[in-house]
């Protein structure tokens, strides 16, 4: 365990196998870690030594033996801290010492004494103390111990010499010849030492060389002179032996001096350039000072920047109060190379700030028109590029240089936007007016994509593709100029900006600069927040400006004048400012290039309505036009309001904010009247929208009502839209901006919405009136026909069948289902619209359109039936007043009807064939209108007879009651006072004898209508109604009390 516990002292070289503190001694290391990387950072940046290798003192040699004690100047030695007992009484001596109060351990020379290792042991001084208790015995044990020792080491220092003696004696008499030999030059002092060298030795043999060699020389040598042999002996005489020699080395000396000597002098220009590295290390940051600013620059580490800034500002201005503090004495050579030092680091420093401070600036002024990638999520970069200049100190205001510019890119973009947008709007405008015409049938089937329940999917169905692109064009000009993402949007922005640096809240997070510096530049001159507000006011006036020219002006003739560089432009409150710190290129848009030859000439004047508007694309139609403007006039009206709203609008004079009013009002009133022109023009082609398809809702009708309600309700909802603009109306100071309609405008829209009421419905009456083509035929533009959209002439009707649209009757009925839909749902739907949307009653109106209805409805119904009114008139007419009507003998009773009865329901029977499977409604009103007319003609037939027999009286009274039955369920009031009037008209052209006997055979004519009836139900079952009764009275169920014909109606 012993053993275990010293090779462990000796191994981490402790004194104390549990020690309590950190030795001293381990601090004085030789080769500590802590002054390794001491000693690099001090030689950093230095050139080392070429001598250095030379000056590498034997002393600074890591000794290899564990144990070592090493001196204060670094010198190591063999003594070890610590050793066993030589006695075998301890393994520790020092800490033997240490427990009877010897310091041994702070005193080395004292421990060196107690340490058999060291040359300065004392034996006694050991006994005395280490072993002052110990008895003779213990004593008599250690010497047994020590002599054991001494023996073991005697021994293999004996088997050492022993096993190398003869190498040593070799070595030794080799030595002693070579002295000899130098010291007497082989002259033998002692001339019988030679006879006593062994022979055959090495001795001797050199001996013998050294004596030949030397007689020779002797034998020769010049007996007046010196004796050469002394020349390089080892005596003082001949120099220790070097004599000889010096006299060449002195020459060789003087030749190396003269090729070395260079190389060799910059020993002491390596000593001058460590002064001078030694002193730059002194002020390694005046040195260090512009690679720093330089790498901060180029790291684009503006923090790291401003700090070293500041420090070299710092550095400056010690050495200027340095210099000027000595009052013009001498300075240290010291202190004139800090100045020297500092001089030449801010002149280095000084250039790269101001190169650093120009693409600042330049990057401040055009930070407007970097591209969106290089500034995507930097909303505040401006302000980290004036923080950065206030930091670095400026002579100018970079605020304020910044509001300019911004001010001048606004300006100027407002200007090329709107004159490079009007280009391209009139260019366009120009290419579409000089095409054709577009024929109805195509303005007809953009007008049906309106019946379509998406907005979204019916824009571009509007119209033709090249007017939705304009009018898209148009669009997006508006809303650059007048939206919040637009021109108008970064007004607003600015001048919330202004308000920032006004109100003092964004300086706040700007930097005082060095020495509170730039807070000269926190705040703004009273005739600079003027100039703010002046500039302000300025573009908003521009803005006003160019809408309300697009808005109001006529279409421009001359394009020249958009495309051509601007002309110098009046002064500005910012002109005089700015003055040449702006390039034009930094902040003016390029101008439009357009080729000259490449513009269109202006659109032929064909006296369209469209031609007096820049706005409104040619050949545009109005349902189009009313989705675009109310789209546009909502962004008018909301940009108005944005503008109306900026502070030195609100407060101001007051004209500006009626400049905005007026803009609004005039635009609203241009768009208004563009949009009713159009819609005059569609109302006139709403006809063409007819293609004789069935409803899908009502299979009775075309799907021309519901197109012509979808067409209208547009117009109304669009036209709503423009006058009242409702997306405006939650902005601030809308109620100032945004006026309501005029009265004139309203009735503006009033008249044309009951004109287009007028044409649409003539225009309906014209189809069914009018012959058809179809779309394929080449004279499909021929005057006085109605064009069919459609590749036939035959469309589906109710039962699955086909139509023809080519029958004017078809077409008649049609058109009278579709009145009826018009009539009672579509157009007071209309009005109610109308009415909801301007806050207007149509009394006048409602009634006009009413009885306008009215009688075209009533003229197309007779225009329908009149045809068959003429046949069935000529049917009855020729039927009673024929010769054979009566039956020739009076005595004879009548046992059918006449045939003309037949021919009248057969004719009939065709008319509710036709009616029935084209507009099924209105079958009940065709024939009982038909069987009204009937009765008139019969009855006026009657009446052309003078006489009535019995036999005549009974067929009369046949063939009315025959036609009465078989029609029962289309019978009217009207019908049923014919009927009567018919056997009044019968009784009064008969005489009483008549009378009386047709009481009597009116049992045996009720069974002959019976049979009649039973015998032709087949031929009449279309005018049964769905579930007929049984009849169960005849003729004589209801008789007269006296006895006339005319009872005979109720008997039926």
């Amino acid at each position: 365990m012993a053993d275990l516990e010293r090779t462990v002292l000796d191994f981490y070289q402790l004194s104390n196998p549990y020690p309590v503190e950190w030795p001293a001694e381990k601090d004085n290391s030789d080769v500590s870690e802590d002054e390794e990387i001491k000693e690099t950072k001090k030689k950093i940046n230095r050139r080392k030594s070429r001598y250095q290798a030379l000056e590498r003192a034997v002393s600074n040699r890591t000794s290899m033996l564990p144990g070592q004690e090493v001196s204060a100047n670094g010198v190591g030695n063999i003594v070890q801290k610590d050793e066993p007992d030589p006695l075998g009484t301890t393994d520790s001596v020092v800490r033997s010492l240490k427990q009877i109060g010897y310091p041994v351990q702070e005193d080395p020379r004292l421990r060196n004494r107690f340490l058999l290792s060291s040359t300065t042991f004392s034996p006694a001084l050991f006994l005395s103390q280490v072993h002052a208790t110990a008895d003779t015995q213990s004593l008599l044990n250690g010497l047994d111990i020590l002599s054991k020792s001494i023996d073991q080491k005697s021994a293999s220092l004996k088997v050492l010499v022993e096993s190398n003696f003869e190498r040593f004696v070799r070595a030794k008499a080799t030595i002693d010849n070579v002295y000899r030999e130098m010291k007497y030059r082989g002259a033998d002092p002692n001339p019988g030492n030679a006879t006593r060298a062994r022979p055959g030795s090495r001795q001797n043999n050199n001996r013998t060389s050294f004596r030949n060699s030397n007689s020779h020389l002797m034998v020769h040598a010049n007996p007046q002179g010196p004796d050469p042999r002394k020349k390089n002996a080892l005596v003082k005489e001949s120099e220790y032996g070097v004599m000889g020699i010096k006299g060449p080395l002195l020459d060789v000396s003087a030749k190396a001096m003269d090729v070395w000597g260079p190389a060799l002098g910059g020993r002491d220009k390596e000593e001058r350039l460590k002064d001078a590295a030694a002193t730059m290390e002194k002020y390694q940051d005046y040195v260090q000072m512009g690679s720093a600013i330089a790498e901060s620059i180029k790291r684009k580490d503006a923090e790291a920047l401003v700090e070293e800034y500041n420090r070299a500002r710092k550095f400056a201005d010690e050495a200027r109060q340095l210099a000027e503090g000595k009052g013009g004495k001498k300075l240290p050579d010291e202190e004139v190379y800090r100045i020297l030092l500092a001089a030449r680091m801010w002149h280095d420093v000084h250039e790269q700030i101001e190169a650093f401070k120009r693409d600042q600036w330049k990057k401040l002024v055009n930070l407007h028109t970097a591209p969106k990638s290089e500034s995507a999520g930097r909303q505040d970069q401006h302000l980290e590029i004036i923080s950065l200049l206030l930091d670095l100190g400026v002579e100018e205001n970079p605020i304020w240089i910044w509001l300019l510019s911004r001010f001048e890119f606004l300006k100027n973009k407002a200007a090329s936007t709107a004159d490079r947008s009007r280009v391209d709007i009139e260019v366009a405008r120009r290419r579409i007016a000089n095409v054709d015409r577009p024929t109805p049938q195509t303005i007809a089937n953009h007008l049906k994509s309106n019946t379509r329940q998406s907005i979204e999917s019916r824009s571009h169905s509007f119209d033709s593709a090249d007017v939705v692109d304009l009018w898209e064009k148009i669009y997006s000009f508006l809303n650059s100029m007048l939206s919040s993402q637009g021109i108008i949007g970064e007004v607003v922005d600015f001048w919330q900006t202004v308000e920032g640096f006004l109100d003092g809240r964004t300086q706040k997070s700007l930097p005082s600069g060095y020495q509170g510096e730039s807070e000269k530049h926190h705040e703004i001159s009273v005739q600079g927040v003027e100039d703010l507000r002046k500039g302000t006011l300025e573009l908003v006036d521009m803005i006003r400006e160019h809408v309300s020219l697009f808005f109001s002006g006529p279409p421009p003739e001359d394009l020249s004048m958009l495309v051509s560089p601007m002309p110098s432009e009046a002064s500005t409150p910012f002109s005089t400012t700015l003055g040449g710190a702006l390039t034009p290129n930094t902040l003016r848009d390029p101008r439009l290039h357009l080729d000259p030859g490449s513009i269109p000439p202006p659109s032929p004047r064909r006296g369209e309505a469209w031609e007096v508007y820049a706005f409104w694309p040619p050949w545009s139609n109005s349902v189009s036009g009313v989705h675009y403007l109310s789209k546009v006039l909502a962004v008018v009206g909301s940009g108005a309001c944005d503008m109306a709203s900026l502070e030195p609008v609100a407060g101001g004079d007051g004209a500006v904010l009626e400049r905005l009013r007026a803009l609004v009002g005039s635009a609203r009133e241009r768009c208004a009247n563009a949009v009713c022109g159009a819609w005059n023009k569609d109302s006139e082609n709403i006809k063409y929208v007819e293609d004789w398809s069935r409803s899908a809702e009502r299979k009775e009708m075309t799907r021309m009502p519901a197109s012509f309600k979808a067409f209208e309700s547009a117009l109304l909802t669009g036209m709503q839209k423009i006058l009242y603009i409702p997306e405006a109306i939650d902005k601030p100071s809308a109620g100032e901006i945004i006026q309501p309609p005029s009265t004139k405008l309203l009735q503006t829209v009033r008249t044309q919405y009951v004109s287009t009421l007028y044409k649409a419905l003539s225009g309906m009456v014209e189809n069914a009136e009018r012959s058809i083509r179809k779309t394929d035929d080449e004279w499909t533009t021929e005057e006085g026909f109605v064009v069919i959209n459609g590749s036939g002439s035959r469309v589906p009707n109710i039962s699955g069948a086909t139509i023809n649209p080519n029958d004017r009757n078809v077409r008649m009925l049609l058109t009278l289902s579709n009145f009826q839909s018009l009539r009672a749902e579509v157009v007071p739907g209309l009005n109610t619209q109308f009415e909801n949307a301007f806050s207007v009653k149509l009394t006048d109106e409602t009634v006009k359109i009413k009885d306008v209805l009215g009688q075209i409805d009533a003229q197309l119904f007779q225009t329908y039936t009149r045809p068959y009114i003429e046949t069935l008139q000529g049917v009855v007419r020729a039927g009673v007043t024929a010769p054979d009507w009566a039956p020739p003998s009076p005595a004879e009773r009548p046992r059918e009807v006449r045939p003309y009865v037949y021919e009248l329901l057969l004719s009939l029977v065709l008319v509710h064939t036709q009616v029935s499977t084209t507009a099924n409604s209105l079958t009940s009103q065709v024939l009982s209108y038909l069987l009204e007319q009937s009765s008139r003609e019969l009855l006026e037939a009657f009446r052309a007879r003078p006489r009535y027999s019995l036999s005549a009286l009974m067929q009369a009274t046949l063939d009315v009651e025959f036609v009465a039955q078989t029609l029962t369920q289309y019978m009217t009031e009207r019908a049923t006072e014919l009927q009567s009037a018919i056997y009044q008209e019968l009784d009064s052209r008969t005489d009483n004898d008549a009378r009386a006997r047709l009481q009597s055979e009116l049992p045996e004519m009720r069974s002959v209508l019976k049979r009649l009836r039973e015998a032709s139900k087949n031929e009449f079952s279309c005018f049964r109604k769905p579930r007929r009764r049984e009849m169960t009275g005849g003729i004589g169920g209801v008789e007269g009390g006296n006895g006339s014909t005319a009872s005979l109606t109720g008997s039926v």
